[in-house]
């Protein structure tokens, strides 16, 4: 079977003429699926939707350079009217479902859409922002307010319209989609990626790690971020990887046995939370024989990582042992979690604990912590599988460059950086200078390997009033190690004499230790419980011991409620959005600082 890696992606100038083909390597073969095989889209009828919908858009009117707005969960029509509208020229572009209607109003006002697709469920939220829409077109069933069905837009088509031509026309400068900045410090910004900002960034990060046709990976995360679009949407298309698409994130660990990935992509919290999941259940273990075998094996992994982390195989009775404890115990909890065919992985879109890291590679999961920003197209540096440097990033993407700038900020500068961002020239020129060099707003070094450390982002330093600069994002991630309870910890300390902490609880967490204590797993009444506060107190204390003494956080308070993705306290990728913190708890801090 002719494989894509063999033919080289620069040959292909667009990422329609990528998924063309790609989608003729295997027709029969699984494109699209969603757990239990509920929906399972062949490569031949994904493609003879992409063809149905360019059409029912061209006859709707959309033409090349327009953009089609998409508003739904993870499921395998978004694959289609994604790829469907960029077969047209168009510029595709998905917004968070938890978008308010102020929100979507000036997101397509900024868009400048005509044309949205979603589901009923969003339907209020849209005709409520007030947004002037030719067309509203729902996936599922008719609804009231909606234009029209999803099935009934694929059937309008001209039967006599000229897909080929349509698509062949698509220039690789032309915007492939929008990808709407989370807007930690202020409204959100549209970048526009081209179809060669895409396909180059896939040839190079395909250098790095191998992505081939038939690979399986995951879709959970939000599509309207550069994650979820990379990794599934356009790895899929240009490289031929098969996706399960799961509508809920938080029952993302009960798919995977079902999906069994070769490659996935998560975000921190989501590794940590798998984590915390495996010593849990281990704990649990009422059999005191499995339990001892449990904890050999475990620091059989930790001895690996070790061995691994400091460039040595495991060598003798060691070697001996970690394959034993592999046989009985390891590969067993990765087949458990659905990772047992899992070539690499990659953790993004915010830092993680070093110690996670280490968990997985004890493990013999191999991953690949990566840094990249949607402006740049999703990924400029990712550390190479068995080579990767724990609480690095990796080196900078072949084909891109990277420095420092005089003030620490990382500059990068490569064929993924984005032309501009939409209909703002003044923040594009603050954030591309005359040289081509995009200003990331990350702080960070590169050693004598050209391996990038990220410290934090520039605007987010903690300056005590003492005048010691520090990173509160490599704070937090300390501290969260050693207490599991939390979900997030927002440290606070700009301009103070000491740090202090915010701590919100975890949902799955809170509910057990709710029903060990006997009490209501809401978060007010467990936010004032003294075991549970103990317990937060007690892995602060353990996290402070590995910080320097200024670093350390010298008072917390357990918030009486749950924070949720996409509010004004979290983006939907679970970044902290701190001065929202800052302003909405501010009688909070003080309290603390009294």
């Amino acid at each position: 079977m002719p494989n894509p890696a063999h033919s080289p992606i620069s040959d292909l100038a667009t990422v329609c003429a990528a998924f063309q083909h790609t989608a003729a390597i295997d027709p029969g073969a699984v494109a699209l699926r969603t757990p239990g095989d509920t929906m399972s889209v062949t490569w031949r009828q994904y493609a003879d939707h992409v063809r149905a919908v360019a059409a029912g858009l061209a006859s709707l009117g959309v033409e090349r350079g327009d953009t089609v707005a998409i508003m739904l969960t993870n499921r395998p029509e978004f694959a289609w009217v994604d790829a469907g509208a960029m077969h047209l020229g168009a510029a595709p572009f998905s917004i968070y479902n938890t978008s308010s209607p102020d929100q979507i109003a000036y997101l397509f006002d900024n868009a400048d859409n005509r044309v949205v697709v979603t589901e009923a469920a969003f339907l209020p939220s849209i005709v409520a922002s007030g947004a002037s829409l030719d067309h509203i077109v729902v996936v599922d069933a008719a609804v009231d307010g909606a234009t029209m069905t999803l099935a009934e837009l694929e059937a309008a088509g001209d039967p006599d319209f000229d897909f080929e031509a349509a698509w062949q026309a698509v220039e690789p400068d032309d915007i492939l989609t929008l990808i709407y900045t989370s807007g930690t410090t202020g409204p959100p910004k549209g970048v526009q990626l081209t179809h060669a900002n895409i396909m180059r960034t896939v040839e190079y990060a395909s250098q790095v790690v191998t992505v081939e046709f038939g690979d399986r990976i995951t879709s959970f995360l939000p599509a309207a971020h550069i994650a979820d679009r990379a990794s599934a949407q356009y790895f899929s298309a240009t490289r031929g990887v098969q996706v399960t698409y799961v509508d809920d994130p938080r029952a993302i660990a009960t798919a995977l046995p079902d999906a069994r990935p070769t490659i996935w992509f998560a975000v921190p919290r989501v590794w940590e939370k798998i984590k915390m999941g495996v010593e849990a259940k281990l704990a649990a273990e009422e059999s005191p024989v499995k339990k001892k075998l449990a904890g050999w094996a475990l620091g059989m992994a930790e001895k690996n990582a070790d061995a691994q982390l400091a460039g040595r195989p495991l060598a003798g009775l060691d070697k001996v042992q970690f394959g034993l404890a592999d046989k009985l115990v390891l590969g067993k909890v990765r087949e458990a979690l659905g990772m047992g065919d899992l070539k690499w992985a990659w953790s993004g879109a915010a830092a993680i604990a070093p110690e996670t890291l280490k968990f997985f590679m004890g493990l013999g999961l191999e991953v690949c912590e990566l840094w990249g920003m949607s402006e740049l197209s999703g990924a400029g540096s990712i550390n190479p599988p068995g080579k990767a440097k724990v609480g690095s990033v990796g080196p900078v993407l072949p084909g891109n460059e990277a420095r420092i700038a005089d003030d620490g900020e990382l500059l990068f500068r490569g064929p993924g950086v984005m032309p501009s961002y939409r209909k703002d020239p003044e923040k594009t020129a603050e954030a591309i200078d005359e040289d081509g060099w995009l200003h990331t707003g990350d702080v960070a070094t590169i050693d004598a390997d050209g391996y990038i450390t990220i410290v934090d982002r520039k605007k987010e330093l903690i300056i005590s009033s003492a005048g010691k600069n520090m990173s509160p994002s490599n704070i937090e991630n300390t501290l969260k190690v050693s207490t599991p309870l939390a979900a997030t910890i927002t440290v606070i300390g700009d301009g103070k004499p000491f740090n202090v902490a915010l701590v919100t609880l975890d949902p799955d967490g809170a509910a057990a230790f709710a029903e060990k204590a006997g009490v209501a797993p809401d978060p007010a009444t467990l936010a004032k419980h003294p075991e549970l506060v103990a317990a937060i107190q007690a892995g602060v204390d353990e996290g402070n011991a590995k910080l320097s003494r200024v670093e350390q956080v010298k008072k917390v308070e357990v918030l009486p409620e749950f924070w949720l993705p996409g509010s004004d306290v979290l983006t939907p990728t679970l970044k902290l959005r701190r001065k929202p913190i800052n302003e909405k708890y501010a009688d909070v801090i003080a309290r603390l600082y009294e």
